[in-house]
């Protein structure tokens, strides 16, 4: 049975909400002259857009200045509203370079940041000129490229970040969860942009093996080029068309 609990009035007058935490993501102490970051990171279709928006839309809930900002180079679902794959979205202002978002970001409380892999290396030291500044800043990107390396900025970010939240998709292939963004063609550019047409999220089991039949794909091909004869070459090609 529940005991109920009552308050005197002078308890009632002296209770302050501020003391207790109702939110997982820590707000704007203004008492604290330097502010924080945040990086949300993980592969394609695993929420991190989502969530970027999901805090962003609270802080202005609670009536922050929220500025956002993504690369121009991001332009797949509309040029200037950043939207998640699931037609979540919110206002941006698209930046050709990292060292804008310094100049814009004036006078904000939080500031948000999409699509973090696709900036330069200036990126982290605009973040933490932000973050010094007072300000929450709030990144999501990929941390890891379509060949499972590393991805621009984003590990130096994760580094100097104050809290790091990696996501997870589900992986098409094993229903595991999903750490890498496999890319389904043989385009080897490092910026590709794409949905589910080009890329689909794998487990780490399901990503080397499908790197590993790849490799050996071109190893035949490699190998049919210089042993064939050009005529036997062709003769091959036209039977496998």
């Amino acid at each position: 049975m529940h005991k109920l609990i009552s308050f005197t009035k002078k308890q009632a007058d002296s209770f302050r909400p501020e003391k207790y935490k109702m939110f997982l993501e820590n707000t704007v102490n203004h008492k604290e002259q330097f502010g924080w970051i945040e990086v949300i990171c993980g592969s394609m279709f695993s929420g991190k857009t989502e969530e970027l928006i999901r805090r962003l839309k609270r802080a202005q809930f609670a009536k922050q200045r929220v500025e956002i900002f993504k690369p121009t180079v991001d332009t797949r679902y509309d040029e200037e509203m950043v939207v998640s794959h699931d037609a979540n979205e919110i206002p941006s202002t698209p930046v050709p370079a990292a060292a804008n978002i310094r100049l814009l970001a004036d006078g904000c409380d939080v500031v948000g940041i999409d699509e973090a892999q696709f900036f330069d290396d200036e990126i982290v030291a605009v973040c933490n000129d932000l973050a010094n500044s007072g300000i929450r800043v709030i990144v999501a990107g990929l941390d890891m490229d379509f060949k499972g390396n590393p991805f621009g900025p984003m590990p130096a970010l994760m580094a100097t970040a104050e809290y790091v939240t990696k996501v997870h998709a589900v992986c098409t292939r094993t229903g595991n969860l999903a750490h890498y963004s496999h890319r389904k063609s043989s385009n080897d550019n490092l910026v590709l942009l794409g949905e589910t047409e080009e890329y689909e999220p794998l487990s780490r089991a399901a990503f080397y093996k499908a790197i590993l039949k790849e490799k050996l794909n071109k190893m035949e091909v490699k190998d049919a080029n210089e042993i064939l004869p050009k005529k036997d070459l062709e003769n091959k090609n036209a039977e496998g068309e």
